[in-house]
């Protein structure tokens, strides 16, 4: 698998198997549910109560909100008794066209937060108070963009997500099969809103492109056509062996069930969609990047600053992604011995080259990234450069007790864990990338579970640092250590995807330095690695926001080496798709840069590299000005 597919096939892992959080907000923004809210009164309080009062008040909003969609509830709590949810309604929620109904909810948690004296609250309250008080501006911004939202994303919309994230719908009990069923029997009515909803975006003019509706389409036909070897099929019957207490005869009635609600209900659901989207064809007015929508531009400053963390404005990141490219490409011609002289002949030959060829985007980075030959034949064939680095070690297990061995040095411990390593399923490998981290319910986050598509696996380098990235030191090794501070629950509520896969697209940047390879060959495979996640940046941020053509996208692809016009549409359609998605990785990746550049200039010589991680990882998932605010000053519990 080359390093381009791994990129584009990691979005959609993020998306559908660390779901939770993701679908999580979508309800949030859609779904329009009146929080009935705890008000803690304005009488003076001692800071003793007032930390409590707050602590009602998260987890108030946590249970409330949480319960109010099925799905979200069952990969987020194991035992929601044990947090007083009961007997609440099976539902996938709505999708709302209505961004009053969101403000309404907005404003109901902001008057209910103006009760709570800050002065009073303990770091680490005041750390979830911020969290909390950052997201609601969010969504009160995101709010006039509802229906610039698409829940039919050609990456992660909601009609390839769902059936993964059923057929990954754990059976701890007979209640859990049950539900299961009802979800398949309401998912017309489910997907009926979800069609309400693309028809008012066409009413706006805001409908998606013919050809992303053909896609969409053929998705849908893909998922209708698998017939008996259907994943929801084959993966039920292996989950239903787990049931304890259940006989035989009862299994097979189970299995019965849910093949019928499979054929009555799930398939009718997708065939009506599929029609829906066939007959708003041609109510789409932009193929092009969301800046060709009116407001386009300024809604992807807000999907960029919420998938990212990040404060920066979009130029900034820009200017802040060209920086890094161009100190990894310095860096990597340092180690393949290219000289100044050598690298400043070819800047000039290809600012001859713009000039005369004439294009915006050519000119733009010729004036600025200047790439050796030797720098782009690399760049431009990442996978023979993995194949040059090649490993002897394949086993997934091997790989990631050697990982946690090695992190030992410069990462703090972690709590104690099992991780079990488990192969996708035939029927799924198409749709999965090489490997992936199932994240646990944040009561039960003892157990862990890493899935590896052997369809995918690569080179053993590439398996490595894709296991980095989902186990240690990346997602399961962050979710865990997080978990250990006994986090408030409602910080689980929100999509922190810029520090989430932020951290994890460091931790398997570090882990390049750990694989069995020279440091040479580590330092270029790395700084490849970090450059084509920059150049996708690039990519995401010149379609949305500066306007791209795919002939401007190919333009400046080419000069990195990277000329195959499959490879460079596919990528097109991929960032089209998903706006500000790779910027997620990658600007969340080096704002982690950044942060330890700060704290490492702020230490001097009492730097320590374990430190610097620890209070990353005591702070949690947040916005990155309030990591960098409150690093070193959470307490532990």
């Amino acid at each position: 698998m080359s390093i381009f597919q791994k990129y584009i096939s990691d979005q959609t892992k993020f998306s559908i198997l660390m779901g939770r959080k993701s679908v999580r907000l979508a309800f949030l923004l859609f779904a329009g549910v009146l929080l009935s809210i705890f008000l803690p009164g304005c009488q003076k309080q001692t800071p003793e109560e007032t930390n409590r009062a707050f602590e009602k008040f998260t987890n108030e909003l946590f249970c409330q909100e949480t319960a109010s969609n099925t799905v979200s509830l069952h990969y987020t709590l194991r035992n929601p008794e044990e947090f007083g949810i009961r007997e609440t309604p099976v539902t996938f929620g709505t999708f709302e066209t209505d961004q009053n109904m969101a403000l309404v909810s907005v404003e109901n948690i902001r008057r209910a937060m103006e009760e709570f004296d800050q002065e009073n609250l303990s770091v680490t309250n005041r750390l979830t108070f911020d969290v909390l008080d950052y997201y609601m501006e969010r969504l009160k911004e995101n709010a006039e963009f509802t229906l610039y939202e698409e829940p039919l994303g050609l990456v992660s919309g909601i009609h390839t997500q769902l059936p993964v994230l059923l057929s990954e719908y754990q059976f701890y009990d007979r209640e859990d099969v049950d539900i299961y069923l009802e979800l398949m029997k309401i998912t017309p009515d489910y997907f009926q809103s979800l069609i309400a909803f693309e028809q008012a975006k066409s009413d706006a003019g805001l409908f998606m492109s013919d050809a992303a509706a053909l896609q969409v389409i053929e998705q849908c036909k893909v998922f209708m056509n698998m017939g008996e070897s259907n994943y929801l099929i084959t993966t039920f019957v292996d989950r239903i062996e787990q049931v304890k207490g259940l006989s035989e005869k009862e299994k097979s009635i189970y299995i019965q069930r849910n093949a019928l609600m499979l054929s009555s209900y799930v398939l009718p659901a997708y065939s009506k969609l599929s029609t829906s989207v066939q007959t708003l064809m041609g109510t789409g007015v932009n193929e092009q990047g969301l800046c060709y929508f009116p407001e386009g531009k300024e809604y992807y400053e807000q999907v960029v600053k919420v998938s990212t963390g990040s404060e920066r404005s979009v130029p900034e990141m820009k200017d802040l992604t060209k920086r890094q490219i161009v100190e990894d490409l310095e860096a990597m011609e340092r180690v393949l011995g290219i000289t100044e002289n050598e690298s400043m002949r070819n800047m000039v030959q290809k600012g001859r080259n713009a000039q005369e060829e004439g294009t915006a985007v050519q000119d733009e980075k010729a004036a600025e990234e200047n790439v050796s030959q030797e720098a782009a034949a690399l760049i431009g064939n990442p996978e023979q450069a993995h194949e040059a680095a090649a490993m002897d070690t394949t086993n997934p297990v091997s790989i990631l007790n050697g990982l946690k061995k090695e992190i030992a040095k410069t990462f703090p411990t972690a709590p104690d864990t099992t991780v079990s390593v488990k192969y996708v399923p035939e029927a799924l490998q198409g749709n999965l990338s090489p490997a992936f981290y199932m994240i646990p319910a944040i009561d039960s986050y003892e157990e862990n579970v890493i899935y590896v598509n052997q369809a995918h696996m690569g080179n053993p380098l590439t398996l490595f640092t894709t296991l980095a990235h989902e186990g240690f030191p990346g997602h399961l090794y962050q979710n865990v250590y997080y978990a250990g501070t006994d986090p408030d629950p409602v910080r689980s509520m929100f999509n922190t995807g810029g520090y989430v896969e932020g951290w994890a697209t460091y931790a398997e940047m570090c882990s390049y330095y750990l694989a069995p390879i020279t440091k040479e060959q580590a330092t270029i495979l790395q700084k490849n690695s970090s450059i084509i996640l920059g150049l996708y940046t690039l990519a995401d941020i010149g379609i949305h926001y500066d306007g791209w053509s795919r002939v401007d996208t190919l333009a400046f692809f080419s000069n990195y080496g990277i000329q195959d016009v499959n490879t460079v549409n596919r990528i097109y359609d991929l960032v089209l798709g998903s706006p500000g998605n790779y910027a997620k990785y990658y600007i969340g990746y080096v704002e982690f840069l950044e942060l330890k550049k700060e704290y490492a200039a702020k230490k001097g010589t009492g730097f320590s590299q374990k430190e610097f991680h620890k209070d990353v990882l005591m702070t949690g998932p947040a916005p990155f000005e309030l990591v960098e605010k409150y690093m070193g000053k959470c307490e532990e519990k």
